[in-house]
């Protein structure tokens, strides 16, 4: 098992710098958007707004698939990128089907990326969630000012 950690390790600290970096680049950009739009911002701008957020930090996550999928193909899992890519999204989406397995040498590799993708999603989650919330206190400020 502790080949497993060792050799996930890396794709696990690239996830992580990956998502810092997306969230911070959401969180730069819609907070500089902020600053410069105050006033009465029509409604597409806040769905406008709420959209890149999810979209960016889905694609992060999508991308971070992609990296365990590489993974997989590096170690001889799998005879193609489509399949690790759809075993990676099971693993990383806590689905768990079960129709395709790994090795018995690499099988812990699931486990630890349902990990660290549980948590990727909880982090996107939450960037969307305190979007959500300054665009509904932005909204309650415009109400309370009318």
């Amino acid at each position: 098992m502790l080949h497993n950690v060792l050799v996930a390790t890396p794709v696990m600290l690239l996830c992580l710098l990956m998502q810092g970096a997306v969230v911070s680049l959401c969180l730069r950009r819609y907070a500089r958007f902020k600053h410069t739009h105050r006033g009465k911002e029509p409604l597409w701008i806040d769905v406008l707004l709420l959209s890149s957020v999810m979209l960016l930090t889905l694609l992060c996550n999508f991308a971070q698939m992609a990296i365990w999928a590489a993974l997989f193909m590096l170690l001889g899992e799998f005879p193609d990128f489509t399949t690790a890519l759809y075993h990676s999204g099971v693993n990383f989406s806590t689905l768990g089907y079960g129709d395709i397995v790994m090795s018995k040498h690499w099988r812990m590799l699931g486990p630890i990326e349902a990990a660290n993708g549980i948590l990727m999603f909880g982090v996107s989650t939450s960037v969307m969630t305190a979007v959500v919330l300054d665009v509904i206190k932005r909204h309650d400020a415009r109400m309370q000012r009318e």
